[in-house]
């Protein structure tokens, strides 16, 4: 017998590493799906991941063949990545294997193996048995507002409640006496209920791995929630443990209650498969291959883009103070909107940054009970904004009060309202309207209200937070934003500062949608936050003596861009002087054509649009698929994202990128050692990497690593989706929102001296493992020379692009290009 001991922390620790790390619905921001394998190579870490959980991690060798076939993958390409791996005397061979070999190419896994004997031996499908009371306990424990009535017992921890719960119901949840018995229990412990269950030690941990991943949605979700209890609103205590040891005692009580006493431990079974789950795999010729191709389907697009910035044409600089000024989040989604924007007013300068513009902060709307985080996820915030006056009142809907779900007021309210919601719901497919059921990124703040922004007292403290930020705190902000820009002079009259947000009625990953940077929310409180700081006179004044002065006549106004309905609103209008009111009036028309164009754009993705029919036409009912019932996809959010560029905006201003690309400003001039690049690289890496990641697997593998088709899913307490009414929660994303994506790792472009930027990213290992194990691909544009190098192997190789001339398209062209084009386009020269 194998005498290898159990080590319950290590392996609970084990089994925490490789969940699932979503968190709850209301903070779904993106992460790398396979964040636990991130310590190795990119390209070993998918296989791995692949052979130990039978992940899909790549598209399919017939997939690759076709996108071949119809030049999709550029042959050129495909030879230098063999010649580069392979060397140049066995191309040939490989390039045959390529192409032409076949290959069996069915996923297997370790899991499951040990657990299965319980359905092989004893005829008893123990995961089905036991997984609905399992999943209806969890979900009414962890319910966050959809029950009528909380969990009676909450706040003692999980395993308590079930004790109590069950000392005081008439009924139980237990089916047999020895159960029942455990569960008050010194014996109810992991050690002692595997030992029932499994009996040989050194197959405890493979058992709980079989276990635990066979609803890793939920046991993933248990683990984030123990990890980060603040992480749900009306807290729970609940750990992985916990879990661990009630579904080991629903199992036993299972299989007393189906076999009674004719039932062992498994170790008694002889035809159990013991597998190491963890250990090294053997990489196939099937893998070298897969790898081959999705290099060369990679490359084909990024050397599409380097040529591109290579070629670029000569930037004239505009002395002359532009019409205005224009910040951004860096999101791929405003990639077209700036890019439109700049047409219509070649005068103006838009710029990109993170959209919580450096406003670490929880904010609180009037009448708010709780505080929202308002910046990446990965800051705990020392600040609070408060929206201390607001004229928003909130709709309400009968149909969405509780009592509708309550036997007799449930029973009068769908015989005397029903009819009438038929009607409702029959009217609103012809004409979408909005309703208390939209969620909708303009009613995160009132457009009118007042925030506390400055800290005017030291005391001036609630719940720990410091509610506003001093003078000082706000000099050392608005600096950061715009030396990180470049953006330390010649202000226009007007500088708006944009967050953005997205409407939605049918969409339960409405927190994706959102700005990442603001941890799944609206940016319109940073962005207004933001303009307050930069508009007072005594942060103006310390920031001349930094090096940034700004005109008096220059006043900063906050906005919101709406990327799902392409509208923008504005806040503290009324503050603006005159001239600058009368400038604001002007810059509207020029954004509103933008809107429009913009959001024609979009239309070219959309089934149920016609990209030929007019601006006007297509803007319309853009805005009415946001607030429609049927509508799974009201925008596409970041699917097709594929790079993101840091650097001046004229490296790629002259470039087509097709709304693919994360778009940072950043001037390598006034930051000649990285300090700025450095916060800027730390910021991007996780959060657009992690964005890229999820939507690349989500892609690759939609049942297991993504959510599946949101069509059957419901939404389980506020936290989770799943299929049906019970069942795992689904991770990822669905596949309404990746269908239409390219599965490539993101490429960042950083516009510095590649020794400068090789430093940089060496500061931070957490941020430097994106790079040297090339979760991310990363290459650097030279700002003098326009040479490019790859990062490979810890160091920058000088890298040609094999394209020479990008295709030129005047912009009169694009138009017509949305009319007829529905995939995703190529790099194209903008004249």
């Amino acid at each position: 017998m194998n005498m290898k001991k159990f080590n319950e922390e290590a392996v609970l620790h084990r089994l925490k590493h490789y969940l699932p790390a979503q968190s709850p619905l209301k903070d779904f921001v993106h992460h790398n799906t396979l964040h636990a394998f991130q310590d190795q190579k990119y390209e070993e870490a998918i296989r791995h991941a692949s052979k130990i959980f039978g992940y899909k991690v790549s598209l399919s060798l017939e997939e690759y063949r076709k996108f071949y076939k119809e030049n999709l993958i550029n042959d050129q390409v495909l030879i230098n990545v063999i010649v580069g791996r392979k060397g140049v005397d066995i191309q040939n061979f490989w390039l045959e294997k390529v192409l032409d070999a076949e290959y069996n190419n069915t996923l297997s896994t370790k899991i499951g193996h040990l657990r299965s004997a319980w359905k092989d031996h004893y005829h008893l499908d123990l995961n089905t048995i036991v997984h609905t009371n399992l999943f209806r306990i969890l979900n009414s424990y962890l319910d966050q507002g959809i029950a009528m009535k909380n969990f009676p017992y909450n706040k003692d921890g999980f395993l308590e409640s079930m004790r109590k719960l069950e000392s005081n119901s008439l009924v139980s949840f237990l089916k047999t006496k020895r159960a029942k018995d455990l569960l008050f229990s010194d014996d109810l412990k992991i050690n002692y209920l595997l030992n029932l269950l499994v009996g040989d030690e050194s197959l405890f941990e493979q058992y709980l791995f079989d276990q635990q991943f066979a609803h890793p949605g939920w046991s993933g979700l248990v683990s984030n929630i123990e990890d980060n209890p603040l992480s749900l609103i009306d807290e729970r205590s609940i750990s992985l443990k916990e879990l661990i040891t009630f579904e080991l005692l629903l199992e036993v009580d299972n299989l007393d209650n189906s076999l009674g006493n004719k039932w062992s431990s498994l170790s008694e079974i002889p035809t159990i498969k013991r597998v190491e789950i963890l250990e090294e795999t053997v990489f196939t010729e099937l893998d070298e291959v897969l790898a081959i191709w999705q290099e060369a389907f990679e490359w084909t697009y990024y050397d599409q883009v380097l040529a591109g910035l290579k070629s670029n044409p000569p930037y004239l600089e505009v002395s002359e103070t532009p019409s205005f000024q224009a910040f951004f989040c860096i999101d791929d989604r405003e990639c077209s909107i700036r890019r439109h924007i700049e047409h219509f007013d070649p005068k103006c300068s838009t710029f990109g940054t993170p959209g919580h513009y450096a406003i670490d902060t929880y904010y609180q709307p009037k009448g708010g009970l709780f505080y929202t985080k308002v910046c990446p996820a990965s800051i705990t915030p020392k600040h609070l904004i408060k929206e201390v006056t607001s004229e928003r009142q909130t709709e309400s809907d009968l149909h969405f009060n509780k009592k509708s779900h309550s036997l007799i007021s449930g029973f009068l309210i769908s015989q005397t309202l029903g009819f009438w919601s038929a009607l409702k719901l029959m009217v609103n497919i012809f004409v979408p309207r909005a309703s208390p059921a939209s969620s909708t990124s303009f009613g995160h703040m009132d457009q009118f209200s007042t925030l506390i922004v400055e800290n005017r007292s030291p005391k001036h403290i609630r719940d720990g937070l410091q509610i506003g930020y001093t003078i000082e705190e706000m000099v050392d902000r608005v600096e950061s934003v715009l030396k990180s820009t470049g953006v330390i002079a010649n202000f226009s009259p007007i500088v708006y500062i944009l967050g953005h947000g997205a409407s939605s009625t049918n969409n339960t990953h409405y927190a994706g949608y959102d700005c990442g940077a603001c941890s799944g929310r609206p940016g319109s409180a940073n962005a207004r936050a933001f303009s307050y700081m930069a508009n007072h006179k005594e942060v103006r004044n310390l920031l001349k003596l930094r090096g940034i002065s700004i005109p008096e006549s220059t006043e900063f106004l906050g906005g919101l861009h709406d990327t799902t309905r392409d509208e923008f609103h504005f806040y503290d209008e009324e503050l603006l002087s005159p001239q600058n009111l009368e400038l604001h009036q002007q810059n509207q028309l020029v954004f509103n054509k933008a809107l429009l164009i913009n959001a024609k754009e979009r239309s070219r993705r959309f089934m149920t649009i016609d990209s030929k029919d007019s601006q006007e036409s297509i803007y319309e009912k853009v805005q009415r698929r946001s607030v429609s019932l049927f509508e799974p996809r009201p925008e596409l959010n970041h699917a097709t994202n594929a790079l993101c560029i840091i650097g001046r905006k004229q490296i790629n201003h002259h470039l087509f990128l097709d709304r693919r690309s994360f778009l940072n400003t950043y001037n390598y001039q006034i930051d000649p050692t990285g300090k700025f690049l450095l916060g800027i690289i730390n910021a991007a890496a996780p959060v657009c990497g992690g964005i890229n990641l999820e939507y690349y697997f989500s892609r690759v593998d939609n049942e297991k690593l993504g959510a599946g088709s949101k069509l059957p899913h419901n939404v389980m307490g506020l936290i989770g989706v799943a299929n049906g009414f019970e069942g795992d929660l689904r991770p990822g994303l669905p596949i309404q929102m990746v269908e239409v994506h390219d599965p490539i790792r993101l490429m960042m472009v950083v516009e510095h001296f590649p020794e400068i930027v090789l430093k940089t990213i060496q500061q931070n290992h957490a941020t430097y493992e994106w790079f040297i194990n090339e979760w991310v691909v990363l290459t650097v544009l030279h700002p003098e020379t326009k040479d490019i190098y790859r990062f490979r192997n810890g160091t920058f190789e000088l890298y040609e692009p094999i394209l020479k001339n990008i295709r030129l398209l005047v912009s009169e062209d694009l138009e017509k290009v949305f009319e007829t084009q529905t995939e995703n386009l190529p790099v194209y020269q903008l004249s």
